[in-house]
């Protein structure tokens, strides 16, 4: 079974920066891609940036150019490095891990609070 658990969320003012950690369990990380997602109150979760297990990158345009996500697979970590945050931004963070074949399961993290005050 795989475990997912994030951590580095926090308190930050605007313009600063955050790494967020998710750590994996359960199964062989590299078959995985991983995916950092965000959830505001009142809105729905949205995707912020997935990374494959060979390590190609897909990001929300409203985080291209700020954001980094990458992956140690030695070390069973993937990243989300936020730089330049903005009030808008704040939201609970959560990791996600699929596999890269179809129709298999999905696993997700417990989510961590990033606050970015103005």
């Amino acid at each position: 079974q795989v475990q997912l658990v994030e951590s580095g969320g926090g308190l930050v003012q605007a313009g600063g920066s955050l790494r967020l950690s998710c750590s994996f369990s359960g199964s062989i990380f590299s078959l995985y891609i991983m995916g950092w997602y965000r959830q505001a109150p009142g809105k729905q979760r949205e995707l912020v940036a997935t990374i494959t297990g060979p390590g190609n990158t897909d990001y929300a345009d409203s985080v291209k150019g700020r954001f980094t996500i990458s992956r140690d697979n030695a070390n069973y970590t993937a990243h989300l490095q936020m730089n330049s945050l903005k009030p808008e931004d704040t939201a609970v963070y959560y990791c996600k891990a699929y596999p890269h074949i179809p129709n298999r399961p999905q696993y997700w993290g417990q989510g961590t609070q990033v606050t970015v005050s103005s």
